[in-house]
């Protein structure tokens, strides 16, 4: 299941991210993962998630945020959740590529168990009427 907290810059998306990061690690029976750009959830995230800073390892672009994504569900069989903070600011503003970026994870969602939830800094006018079909807006 791949979850959208869709909102402008300012309307509370990362406030709301970092409340359900920490509701998670809750109730989850495995790991939680929060991925962000820059360092700045380091003290809000619960030291038991794992928080991983894309500009440690040069991430930019939908399709190397992917792989990176594929890259831990490979790595660690017990992920449960996963958090993806600041999208656009790592994939882009074309939201067609966010679709694509949302349908691949959909289908590792479904595979492998995992619940994902993204932090997406746009209106809801603006994003394809088929990506807002294909997803739980929260």
């Amino acid at each position: 299941m791949v979850n959208l907290i869709i909102g402008k810059k300012g309307t509370g998306k990362t406030k709301r991210l970092v409340d359900m990061v920490n509701a998670a690690l809750q109730t989850s029976n495995g790991n939680v993962v929060c991925i962000e750009k820059g360092a700045i959830l380091t003290y809000d995230i619960n030291y038991n998630a794992r928080l991983v800073d894309v500009e440690n390892y040069n991430i930019e672009g939908y399709g190397m945020l992917y792989g990176l994504v594929c890259g831990i569900c490979a790595g660690n069989y017990d992920v449960t959740d996963i958090f993806i903070d600041a999208t656009v600011r790592i994939g882009g503003t074309d939201f067609n590529e966010l679709e694509a970026f949302v349908k691949k994870l959909d289908k590792i969602a479904a595979d492998n168990n995992v619940k994902f939830t993204l932090a997406v800094s746009a209106d809801a006018s603006e994003l394809p009427e088929t990506l807002l079909a294909a997803v739980n807006k929260l």
